[in-house]
């Protein structure tokens, strides 16, 4: 029986890390440790837990059931299901983040060096995109182009980064801002939504897996086994990037004016430490974030789409690829617009998806259980959409008066009272029927 080596276990690793680092990863704590401040510890607890913790639990679940959203979804019926995971792979995919990873790469690396333009932002997409096409066409050799040669020099970028924010701070840790100061927790557990990792890891489980099949594994437990194990090594790197970044935040409140966005912070405090040269490892680390990231959903999409479809991967990838182009030149305001309400809507069902799927893996009728807590969360996730477009009343009297709703969790109670209710009926019924049979 084939086995990975160390070596190539830690690739792996180091891959799925890759994967999750996107732009969104490196810009949002340095921005939440900014206006938190003083409460940065209990801030930066809530984002672990829904930028690092969930994703781990995602992967872990994808594992359990064999790799895929198709396999997570199940208990929800055929058509459900694939409805769940074409709109969490369009949104993760072209519509959205991917477009993003060009976009944010590109004001973030590029623009300090260059005059802004539509035409610099064309070309700088052809470029990009032509890198991603490439590196997606070659699926099997994902884990040698991203794990063993990108990654290292990402972590060594991200390392000197870190490090000195640590080591040598701008300055001293700002007062905390109003909503971090009665919330820490709360406010944290919300700006890491913002990551998009947990639906991020609803795609990337099939990628991970399809790098360790590449490798001639076949064995189920092998296969469950070294998912968990990269993932466990992706959080542990994620976490370090995401404190190290929360420190640089919330000591360079004096080098950029309140309320800069993570972008601004980041530049401001590698110019202030490294000068111009700083600048360009800053562009190094955001680009090749950015880059390996687009990869991994460009590759997950494809897989997905080419088995639901009849058309090639090769076919998805070559579309796709041209048409987050196009999406990308629209510029990254319209693209944060437009895909704030869709993630505000999504989460929730994403959340609850795996963490239920975790709770009922292995039981006899786990759709009695995930049905109605799924649909619980589709009503709130769809009003709390509407809500972030503009499209429904925020102050709704009856929405307002479950508990955590003006922090953005008034999905919680109502799923977990459901969740209880369900696995009562599910018990008491499965209890009658045995007590029948048996008399």
């Amino acid at each position: 029986m084939r086995k990975l080596s160390s070596a190539n276990l830690l690739a792996l690793g180091f891959m799925t890390f890759a994967l999750f680092l996107g732009a969104g990863n490196v810009v949002f704590p340095p921005e939440a440790g900014l206006v938190a401040g003083q409460n940065m510890w209990p801030t930066a607890l809530g984002f672990l837990i829904t930028a690092v913790g969930l994703p781990l639990l995602t992967l872990v679940a994808l594992a359990k059931v064999g790799g895929g959203i198709n396999e997570l979804t199940s208990p929800l019926g055929r058509l459900a299901g694939v409805a769940l995971a074409v709109l969490v792979y369009l949104a993760i995919g072209p519509l959205f983040a991917t477009p993003r990873t060009a976009v944010v790469s590109y004001e973030i690396g590029v623009v300090p060096f260059v005059q802004n333009s539509w035409q610099t932002l064309l070309v700088y997409t052809l470029v990009f995109f032509s890198a991603v096409l490439f590196l997606a066409l070659k699926p099997g050799r994902l884990m040698d182009n991203v794990g063993k040669y990108i990654t290292p020099i990402l972590v060594a970028a991200l390392v000197v980064l870190g490090l000195s924010a640590i080591l040598f701070p701008a300055g001293e840790v700002a007062p905390a801002a109003a909503a971090y100061r009665r919330a820490p927790f709360i406010e944290g557990f919300l700006q890491g939504y913002l990551t998009m990792d947990t639906l991020g890891a609803l795609v990337f489980g099939i990628v991970v897996t399809t790098a360790i099949r590449d490798r001639q594994i076949d064995n189920t437990a092998l296969i469950t086994r070294y998912t968990m194990i990269a993932a466990v090594i992706a959080a542990i790197g994620l976490a370090l990037v995401y404190l190290a970044l929360f420190q640089l935040g919330a000591t360079s409140g004096s080098l950029v004016e309140p309320g800069a966005n993570g972008g601004r912070i980041l530049a401001a405090f590698v110019q202030f430490r490294f000068g111009t040269a700083g600048s360009m490892l800053l562009s190094v680390v955001i680009t090749l974030a950015c880059l390996t990231t687009a990869v991994g959903l460009m590759v997950a999409c494809g897989e997905f789409f080419s088995r639901i479809m009849p058309v090639s991967y090769s076919a998805v990838v070559w579309v796709f690829t041209l048409f987050s182009m196009a999406v990308a030149n629209q510029g990254l305001d319209n693209l944060i617009r437009i895909s704030i309400p869709v993630l505000v809507g999504l989460y929730p069902l994403a959340i609850v998806l795996v963490l239920v799927g975790l709770l009922v893996h292995g039981w006899a009728r786990p759709q009695n259980i995930m049905r109605p807590v799924m649909l619980v969360a589709l009503v709130f996730g769809v009003m709390d959409g509407l809500k972030a477009a503009g499209l429904m009343e925020p102050e709704t009297t009856w929405l307002q008066a479950l508990p955590l709703s003006s922090q953005g969790l008034g999905w919680l109670v109502p799923v977990v009272v459901m969740l209880v209710v369900a696995i009562v009926v599910d018990r008491s019924r499965h209890g009658a029927l045995r007590h029948a049979a048996n008399n």
